[in-house]
């Protein structure tokens, strides 16, 4: 995106098809855009192919200069952040704007995390899931506090998951520094939905949303009931009592009840507290049954046998 000189960005909210090669005008960088990955309220991330290579990153064009900048300057932080570290993660990788038409569009190009959703990986791999991907968000969440930054709109389409459980955070469109107004929320898991507290952006607003998360992800119905309420009826009572009745959620209500109060410290104990609490619970191994067709193999199999000795010896 141009810093200095006279261009001007319009607003746009046309997605651009598969195939199209959006070259960047500043910088040069060239990018074929292989299909659309997502739609947010300030902006459209596509999935590209760099020019003359096979690397393929996420490519957000932004509707609004702005918005897109403020976003910018959130993702050169957190990577600030990591270079320090011995991963670096590569927020960003390049900013620029592409001329379409009479317009100049902004964008930004960042890796691409090949995942899926919270929710679609938690019915395809099962709810226990939640232990390894709960931690690794947990510590997402964590740098990014320490940032002095809040994601905001933590829900289950902003959580991608990895086949391991490995955990990336997207869309940071949401994400407000410390102290400042909540940019973007979706009710289920907004505080003030619940009564709960307000939209300063604060690391307890993380932890009750993702508090939410988890009782949406075990307890969906409960869940819906609940917030079908009157707005004026609804607290967090409401969400002890699904921890209470829902037994697939009861191994974590200590740590759900301590994050919807705001009760940790830092960000760090919250994530220690769960490292525990999973750590604790037991181990289910499954239990094969023996296939029918095995066990009457075995009967004649022992049948023949026993009339085999019984031959012999006449």
């Amino acid at each position: 995106m141009k810093e200095k000189g006279c261009s001007v960005t319009t607003s746009y909210r046309t997605s651009i098809p598969a195939g199209t090669l959006v070259t960047g005008r500043w910088r040069g960088g060239r990018y074929l855009v292989q299909r659309l990955l997502g739609q947010g309220a300030n902006g459209i991330v596509y999935l590209v192919q760099q020019a003359g290579t096979r690397n393929l990153y996420a490519l957000k064009m932004g509707y609004d200069a702005l918005d897109l900048q403020s976003e910018i300057n959130v993702l050169k932080a957190l990577q600030g952040q990591h270079n320090a570290e011995d991963r670096d993660l590569s927020y960003l990788v390049e900013v620029d704007d592409f001329t379409l038409g009479d317009r100049e569009i902004p964008f930004y190009v960042m890796r691409y995390v090949k995942g899926e959703p919270l929710s679609k990986f938690l019915t395809r791999r099962g709810g226990q899931w939640l232990d390894l991907a709960g931690l690794n968000l947990l510590k997402q969440l964590a740098a990014l506090h320490k940032g002095g930054w809040v994601f905001g709109d933590l829900k289950p389409d902003n959580v991608l998951v990895s086949a391991y459980g490995d955990v990336e955070l997207i869309d940071y469109g949401g994400v407000s520094q410390n102290g400042r107004s909540v940019k973007q929320f979706t009710e289920w898991y907004d505080r003030g939905f619940w009564n709960a507290g307000g939209r300063t952006a604060d690391a307890a607003y993380d932890w009750f949303s993702f508090a939410v998360v988890c009782i949406h992800m075990l307890a969906e119905s409960r869940l819906k009931t609940a917030a079908n309420q009157l707005p004026q009826t609804r607290s967090t009572a409401d969400l002890v009592q699904i921890m209470n009745q829902e037994p697939r959620l009861r191994p974590y209500s200590n740590w759900l009840k301590k994050a919807i109060s705001g009760g940790f410290e830092h960000t760090d104990e919250a994530y220690e507290m769960w490292k525990r609490m999973i750590s604790r619970k037991p181990v289910r191994h499954s239990v094969r049954r023996t296939p029918g067709w095995l066990k009457s193999a075995f009967a004649i199999s022992l049948f023949l046998l026993v009339c085999a000795i019984y031959l012999t010896l006449r």
